[in-house]
């Protein structure tokens, strides 16, 4: 969810009774987002408290008892009667039973109380919060910076607009267009945590991302149970130098000498820290003629290139292509529900890397091509046969042909 888009929903949630949960991973900006947000209420009057659950004492007096969180705040008895009490709870995965805290507070001071909490761990989220929290909560989860965003960081909104245009008109020759091209690739290297967006130089922001896998992957392996730290960090390099491929636990084991089920759950808790996502197949009228097996793709390509220790420059990239398609990947899921999107494979090779399915058995498709000249139409032709209302487009990042409409930019 884009920080304009985000910062909307949210405000537009805070009149609702159920619980505003967001999500997502470390260093990502939730804290300001919230912060912002008390911002926001504090200048409509309100009566908001911002707490977090890192601060040990706060988090034991709660872990006692849900009420003591009142301890550090008003009462919501307290309040005139026009006045509802909001409490900003930084970090809610800490709480021994976040679901049972929360819902003891919605159940006995809703809607005179509103929470509002973020979590780094979905799975900590997910696992804590099960179904006693159903019609209880609104989970809003939260993305690392999309390239407008990551302009708007840079100091260059003026470019903003170019870029838009960029990408209506794939031919768009604007004054701007290789200081954009110049900073995609750079977004396209390092990512969109917002922090290392900021950093000055190129090695403050390697030296970020790596801090970024060094300790705060290290920090959630151990959160999570981990047994094997120096496997689980093995197989997310593994997965980092295999970006849009299959993703196979049983050959994926064989290779790090561990059970195919402890591959797929270390997978799973990657997922739940935001470190990759699968993406399931299309299946359609075919089912039978597609793999099963999902796709791998990381949640910031920054992110990516520090597990594979890789900061080089695109044009010195043999993996260019990958990190294009990552990104793709990234804009897709800001753009459409995580439902809706899959790819397509046929068991005799044919592919198209995203599909979106906007309604059943219609929608759109891309194929991902860093060079425009690469994209063979024929090759596609079996899927248009099948998903005639599906429209395919390549989405490339060179465009050589001035007269390429199938070529586009998200």
């Amino acid at each position: 969810m884009e920080r304009s888009a985000a910062l909307k929903s949210l405000k537009n949630h805070l009149v609702k009774p159920q619980h505003t949960i967001i999500i997502g991973s470390r260093q990502i900006g939730k804290t300001t987002l919230v912060k912002q947000l008390a911002e926001q209420l504090e200048r409509d009057k309100e009566v908001v408290y911002f707490l977090t659950f890192e601060d040990p004492t706060i988090l034991e007096a709660v872990n006692q008892h849900a009420e003591n969180i009142f301890n550090y705040t008003l009462l919501p008895a307290d309040l005139p009667a026009d006045k509802r009490l909001y409490i900003i709870i930084d970090e809610v995965q800490y709480a021994k039973d976040p679901s049972k805290f929360l819902k003891l507070l919605y159940d006995k001071y809703s809607p005179k109380l509103k929470i509002i909490a973020t979590g780094s761990s979905a799975f900590y989220i997910d696992k804590s919060f099960k179904d006693s929290l159903a019609g209880r909560k609104k989970v809003f989860e939260f993305f690392p910076l999309a390239f407008d965003e990551f302009l708007h960081f840079k100091g260059e909104d003026g470019l903003i607009t170019e870029w838009e245009q960029m990408k209506k008109r794939v031919t768009y020759q604007g004054l701007q267009r290789s200081r954009i091209n110049a900073l995609f690739d750079e977004y396209l290297i390092y990512g969109g945590y917002p922090a290392v967006v900021l950093a000055d130089t190129e090695q403050e922001k390697q030296e970020m991302l790596k801090e970024l896998v060094n300790s705060y992957m290290k920090k959630d392996a151990l959160e999570a149970g981990i047994k094997e730290e120096l496997k689980f960090f093995q197989l997310a390099r593994l997965l980092a130098d295999q970006t849009g491929n299959l993703v196979n636990n049983h050959e994926l084991g064989n290779t790090l000498q561990m059970a195919s089920s402890t591959a797929e759950n270390y997978i799973y808790l990657m997922q739940k820290t935001f470190i990759v996502r699968l993406l399931s197949p299309f299946y359609g009228n075919v089912r039978k003629e597609l793999t099963k097996m999902p796709k791998v793709y990381f949640n910031d390509n920054g992110l990516r290139n520090a597990l594979l220790n890789n900061f080089s420059k695109l044009n010195d990239r043999s993996d260019k292509g990958e990190l294009l398609e990552n990104y793709v990947y990234c804009r897709l899921r800001q753009l459409y529900d995580a439902d809706h999107l899959h790819f397509w494979r046929t068991a005799d090779g044919n592919e198209v890397d995203f599909v979106v399915e906007e309604q059943l058995n219609k929608g759109l498709a891309y194929e991902v091509k860093y060079n425009d000249a690469q994209f063979k139409p024929n090759k596609y032709k079996k899927f248009l046969e099948a998903y005639c209302d599906f429209n395919l487009a390549c989405v490339c990042k060179l465009i050589t042909k001035d007269d390429s409409i199938e070529a586009i930019r998200l």
